[in-house]
């Protein structure tokens, strides 16, 4: 069988959402389609393991064994069962779809909830198109690799949050962003990862590409998420599994209520958490925060409509004592005052804020506001004690025009910026305007305040006008403002005005 060109396989899979175009909104494509694709990637699998182990055993019911099959698929659920069906399609892949987690255990609740049996929504004739779409090509290993399934995959996200755009926020965080993060943090083979409000899996993922990118074994990384959505908790499980991952764990609930990564009463630790968490929420548990039993406002309680510095803690709680952590926040935390000024300060004196980036506006879906990277490690060099390293690359962007972008390259740039400043230490040369190692003294003498413009700003122009010039544009502009009073004043007297 030969390969699929992976611009096909894409093409393919972008039409899938086509199909269902009408009766369903952008924003719920990725709860119909992805189900459906995996389920036609497992059917698939499983279908090449079968032929294998028939050659082997030549036994039927031997190669069926669960020896043979990462996923069984039980034959009453099997994709051609269903693709055979004319009516009642939608209880048919529900069916079908239950009964694939129920053989299998780990793959409970992977494929969603989405109300299959809604015939107003999602008739027979609507269904049997979009399956025999999927079912024009094979999408086992022999025909479409781990990697490309993968990328494949990605690419829908990426183009449903696209099409979603600002209800993509709550799932999708631009990849060259979390490549960002994920090279800041250089996780390697061995070490545990942690994503809190992990969306559809991508900084995970982004761990696992950049530890076999740098000749390490993604194998042997502990990967573990949570998500408070269960269609976006679904999508990243099925995306890791489609990546050929198969050593992870992606809970679902409420993290800032309910962390469900507990050892002995205590939270869970590990080597990276990274995260792109909502931006300021407002309803996130300030009454269960106020005794928290796992400890996480050691450094004072977030206020009671503003959740940003609640990620910040559980995410630092979180941290093994060699830990260290990259989070995405509004640009307000770095100078809100009340309480998040507290926390600031408490962080800042115990030397947990190690670097803060700044971002471009308009990066990110659903919020045209400009973001900030926040750098924080449990242990850092001696020397880099007392200072933080202030990055500003708000003019490291590709500018469109619904949406800024941030390219390979440019976030790479940024990375560089950051690594060599890292490296070099506070000894590092400041560059005007991008970047420079900030000593808490002088952030004290600004009352913890850590506006990236107050430490890192771009020089004015000089100004090279003549006296007589600005003499000139001066009275231009005095004319301008008398013509405009007159204009006003007769506008007024004609409205019965009295002057």
């Amino acid at each position: 069988m030969t390969l699929i060109n992976l611009k096909d396989l894409e093409a393919h899979l972008w039409h899938a959402a086509h199909i269902i175009t009408g009766p369903i909104d952008a924003s719920d494509y990725k709860t119909y389609i992805f189900p459906v694709l995996f389920f036609k990637r497992i059917c698939d699998v499983y279908d090449e393991e079968f032929a294998d182990a028939m050659a082997q055993v030549a036994d039927e019911e031997l190669a069926r064994g669960d020896m043979f099959h990462r996923i069984k698929i039980p034959a009453e659920a099997h994709w051609s069962k269903v693709f055979a069906k004319t009516k009642d399609i939608g209880q048919a892949l529900k069916d079908a779809f239950r009964a694939v987690e129920v053989a299998n255990p780990h793959l409970y609740g992977i494929f969603g909830d989405a109300s299959w049996t809604n015939k107003e929504r999602l008739s027979d004739e609507l269904l049997s198109t979009l399956l025999n779409h999927f079912n024009k090509v094979n999408l086992g290993v022999a025909s479409v690799r781990d990697d490309d399934m993968g990328r494949a995959y990605e690419y829908l996200i990426k183009r449903f949050a696209d099409k979603a755009n600002k209800k993509a926020g709550e799932f999708y965080t631009p990849r060259t962003i979390v490549r960002l993060m994920v090279n800041v943090l250089d996780p390697v083979a061995g070490e545990s990862i942690y994503d809190p409000a992990c969306g559809t899996g991508g900084m995970l993922l982004e761990t696992i590409h950049h530890v076999k990118e740098n000749g390490g074994d993604p194998r042997l990384l502990k990967i573990k998420g949570q998500e408070k959505n269960l269609t976006t908790e679904a999508i990243a499980r099925m995306n890791l599994f489609l990546h050929g991952q198969e050593d992870f764990q992606i809970l679902r609930g409420d993290t800032l209520r309910d962390p469900k990564f507990v050892v002995n009463d205590q939270l869970e630790t590990f080597d990276c958490v990274i995260a792109n968490p909502p931006f300021s929420l407002k309803e996130w548990g300030y009454d269960k925060w106020q005794n928290d039993p796992y400890g996480r406002k050691q450094f004072g309680l977030a206020p009671q409509t503003n959740g940003d510095f609640a990620w910040v803690q559980h995410m630092l709680a979180s941290l093994n004592n060699k830990g260290r952590m990259a989070v995405v926040l509004p640009h307000g935390v770095l100078f809100r005052g009340g309480a998040e000024g507290a926390i600031r300060t408490a962080l800042l004196k115990q030397n947990k804020i190690e670097a803060i980036i700044g971002l471009a506006s308009n990066l990110f879906y659903g919020t045209g506001i400009p973001a900030c990277i926040l750098v924080l490690r449990q242990k850092r060099p001696a020397e880099h004690n007392n200072h933080v390293l202030i990055i500003n690359a708000e003019e490291i962007y590709t500018k469109g025009r619904a949406q800024n972008t941030l390219s390979n390259d440019q976030s790479d740039e940024i990375y560089r910026i950051y690594k060599q400043q890292y490296l070099t230490g506070i000894k590092a040369d400041e560059i005007e305007g991008v970047a420079r190692w900030v000593n808490l003294d002088e952030i004290a003498e600004n009352d913890f305040n850590l506006n990236i413009a107050r430490y890192v700003q771009k020089p004015l122009e000089e100004e090279t006008i003549t006296v007589e010039e600005a003499l000139r544009d001066f009275q231009q502009k005095l004319a301008a403002l008398e013509q405009a009073e007159q204009e006003l004043e007769a506008l007024l007297i004609q409205e019965g005005f009295e002057l």
